[in-house]
């Protein structure tokens, strides 16, 4: 198979087509070799992911403790009380703040 027979083909045409070489090189450049090639950025997904995995392993992780917590009746009560304010009938709740936590707030306000 000689040259003339090789330049007949209708791929080696194509294949050395000027504009097909400097696409192909191109696309290899940004994809190997450039600073913001598409290796690098997976690679940054990918550790941004698992860092999102493993924080999500430990909320799942409180989580269950505090279902485990909040199985028991009185500790259901509790939570419900400190944190949604609930009450039972004939009841009056009163919210203590004491002076530190007020200056707390206030400084809160100001900013």
């Amino acid at each position: 198979m000689g040259m003339k027979d090789l330049r007949a083909k209708k791929w080696f045409g194509v294949v050395t087509n000027i504009y097909v070489v400097v696409l192909t090189a191109f696309v290899i450049w940004m994809v190997f070799f450039d600073s913001i090639s598409l290796i690098i950025h997976l690679k940054k997904q990918i550790k941004t992911l698992e860092k999102q995995q493993e924080f999500l392993r430990s909320e799942i992780e409180q989580d269950k403790k505090t279902l485990e917590k909040l199985s028991d009746p009185k500790e259901l009560e509790k939570f419900a009380r400190e944190h949604y304010y609930l009450k039972k009938k004939n009841e009056e709740i009163y919210l203590i703040e004491y002076e530190d936590s007020l200056k707390n707030k206030q400084d809160d306000d100001e900013q």
